[in-house]
């Protein structure tokens, strides 16, 4: 397949691989640094959301999949060799590193002793269990995620217009949901919501929005101008939660097989009208 003329102009190592750091958009901090191949790069471009490849899975690996701590991207760079890229991201939930930190350079060399030794100076945001059992259904667990990631990439080196875009994720997630439904709920957060019946379900929207609510009120009271690594993090907590508000009522929607398409149908018949005067015509 030949490649497009921005793809070409990059040196990829002997696997088809490139470095990739991903670099917080506000504060500049390195996040993370993973391998990206053409198509990892092309879908990155595209979606605007950080997809990476996995040297152990052999696979292309959209971050976030497993966690729900996506990349959106606005900005990639190229260095002069045109060997490294450099994303600027902002990093969804506040939290790069599997081990619940901020980012996966954690560790500092410590020179005051005797002998140089890594200490850890971040602490962790969120207990990785927790980042892996609740949140493996918000898009897709390794299992379901993997098959379907997989599948699509057959179909992207060949079809770039079958590459996924931001609409298709919450297609995606719907499918998802209505698969989790009937699976074990010892296995899935989804089933295991649906097993304890619709109240349990509006339950969690119910807290989750109160969640959402009281980061909103944690943002208000942060000023950028005086501390402003206090208030990207409670600006990423903010969108952290209010992505589990739209979860779990996307939730609720599956339980009465109501899928996403119909609200999205929704918000389009509202264009162009006065919130006031649709009000009125309730």
């Amino acid at each position: 397949m030949t490649l497009p003329a921005w793809l070409n102009a990059i040196t990829f190592n002997a696997d088809g691989l490139i470095p990739a750091i991903a670099q917080d958009q506000t504060s500049g901090r390195i996040l993370m640094m993973a391998w990206m191949n053409s198509d990892a790069l092309q879908l990155t471009a595209q979606t605007q959301t950080a997809v990476y490849y996995s040297r152990s899975r052999a696979k292309l690996w959209h971050k976030g999949e497993t966690s729900g701590h996506t990349q959106l991207v606005h900005d990639i760079r190229l260095d002069c060799d045109a060997d490294v890229i450099v994303l600027s991201v902002t990093q969804i939930g506040g939290i790069a590193c599997h081990t619940g930190r901020e980012s996966c350079f954690y560790q500092r060399l410590d020179l005051s002793g005797s002998e140089p030794q890594w200490e850890s100076v971040d602490k962790v945001l969120k207990d990785p269990a927790d980042i892996y059992s609740a949140m493996s259904d918000h898009s897709a667990d390794s299992k379901t995620t993997s098959s379907k990631t997989t599948s699509s990439n057959d179909k992207d080196k060949s079809s770039p217009q079958n590459k996924p875009s931001d609409s298709s994720i919450l297609t995606q997630l719907d499918q998802v949901l209505t698969e989790r439904k009937n699976a074990s709920s010892d296995q899935s957060y989804v089933a295991s919501l649906h097993a304890k019946g619709l109240n349990k379900i509006l339950e969690k929207v119910g807290e989750e929005a109160i969640e959402a609510i009281i980061a909103a009120k944690d943002l208000a009271h942060c000023d950028k101008n005086i501390d402003l690594s206090s208030y990207d993090k409670a600006q990423k907590e903010l969108v952290y939660e209010v992505a589990d508000v739209w979860f779990h009522t996307l939730i609720g929607l599956s339980w009465f097989d109501i899928e996403s398409e119909a609200v999205l149908s929704e918000l389009g018949r509202r264009f162009g009208l006065s919130g006031i005067d649709e009000k009125a015509a309730r």
